[in-house]
């Protein structure tokens, strides 16, 4: 697949989900499980300026042995991160509506990343899973030139879960 750019991306947040029942799940399972999800269950968070990272890192445990001076790294636990999602503030907008309720909670939700990328109107676009937790919620008010924005900082507590651009039958 060639690149492809983030313009016409969409994100949505889903209902509470339980990220031990899904990390229980095999790849494909969760996949199923996120699919699954109906469509009207669904949010999509709208002014959206940007997504920020997203993805696995390996912490790292280090072991340095006298005889050779070398330092050995050994991969341990596994942190999908925190998803800085930038939007411009709407109150209006039922997504940011829906993320602020979320951050007054201790309870994780579903989401969706859908990616601008179908090859051509015979493909579907590529889409993102996850199961994660609104953490924070800050406004950055700016100056006089400035638009209004919030941060929505998601801790994300599943693995990713992907279902890349496929043909759709037509």
């Amino acid at each position: 697949m060639a690149i492809h750019k983030t313009a016409g991306a969409r994100f949505y947040i889903g209902p509470v989900v339980n990220p031990d029942t899904v990390e229980a799940l095999s790849d494909s399972a969760a996949l199923d499980f996120f699919e699954a999800i109906v469509t009207n269950d669904w949010t999509e968070v709208e002014e959206i300026e940007s997504f920020g990272d997203l993805g696995d890192n390996s912490e790292v445990a280090t072991f340095a042995s006298v005889a050779d001076r070398r330092v050995r790294k050994l991969k341990t636990t596994r942190d999908a991160g925190t998803m800085a999602v930038v939007c411009g503030r709407d109150p209006l907008d039922d997504g940011q509506t829906a993320m602020i309720a979320a951050e007054k909670t201790d309870f994780n939700y579903a989401f969706k990343l859908v990616y601008n990328d179908a090859r051509d109107e015979d493909h579907s676009p590529s889409t993102e899973y996850f199961g994660g937790m609104v953490m924070s919620r800050p406004t950055n008010i700016g100056g006089v030139q400035d638009v209004t924005k919030r941060t929505f900082n998601i801790g994300v507590n599943t693995a990713i879960y992907a279902d890349d651009s496929d043909p759709t039958g037509s």
